[in-house]
């Protein structure tokens, strides 16, 4: 009878392990992120976003569409394949409980001025600074790294390049040329 309890005590003991070694696991796996986009998410600039503190349905999403090569991108389209499922959401999951990190990078009050002129458009989907999304699936801009966000909105100006979000495609390709620069500067510097 004895022998009955320790063997159910140790198979419930077993079984309590196993969410804690599926959270070792994505931080494993979060760690291999932090070589490009920084430890815990956080960016330090350049061409890298930052993902800690994004949404998690935003993250999955954008994560799901590389798997599937919905959406092209330089290099993540490549890595994400060996990802299960299972492992991408529990990624969103991990990087979205991060605080977001605003790096916000300098800008000379000229570009802020036009840079207020300029986002007019973006404000209904990112907010006034870019960082009130209205909706779950929308990033936060502000602090973003202002190359990162140029080279994206150089994407979605291209129609060569696979992009989904049919909105920020339209928005992009409107935009004049001189502007881009400017609405991620002018993003970039914002802290909130």
């Amino acid at each position: 009878m004895r022998r009955k309890y320790t063997l159910a005590l140790l198979a419930c003991l077993g079984l309590s392990t196993l969410p804690a070694l599926a959270d070792d696991s994505t931080e494993a796996l979060a760690r291999t992120c932090n070589n490009c986009h920084g430890v815990n998410g956080v960016s330090a600039g350049g061409a890298m976003p930052s993902l800690g503190g994004q949404s998690e349905a935003y993250l999955k999403h954008i994560m799901l569409e590389w798997k599937s090569g919905e959406r092209a991108a330089a290099s993540m389209n490549r890595l994400i394949k060996g990802y299960s499922d299972e492992q991408i959401a529990g990624l969103a999951k991990y990087f979205a409980a991060k605080p977001w990190t605003p790096n916000t990078q300098k800008a000379s009050a000229d570009v802020m001025a036009r840079g207020k002129d300029v986002t007019d458009k973006c404000e209904t989907c990112h907010g006034a600074t870019g960082g009130q999304p209205d909706d779950e699936t929308i990033p936060r801009l502000n602090g973003q790294s202002a190359m990162f966000m140029h080279l994206e909105l150089d994407k979605y100006r291209d129609e060569a390049f696979l992009m989904t979000h049919k909105k920020m495609i339209k928005s992009a390709r409107k935009m004049e040329e001189g502007d881009v620069g400017i609405a991620a500067k002018y993003y970039g510097n914002q802290s909130k």
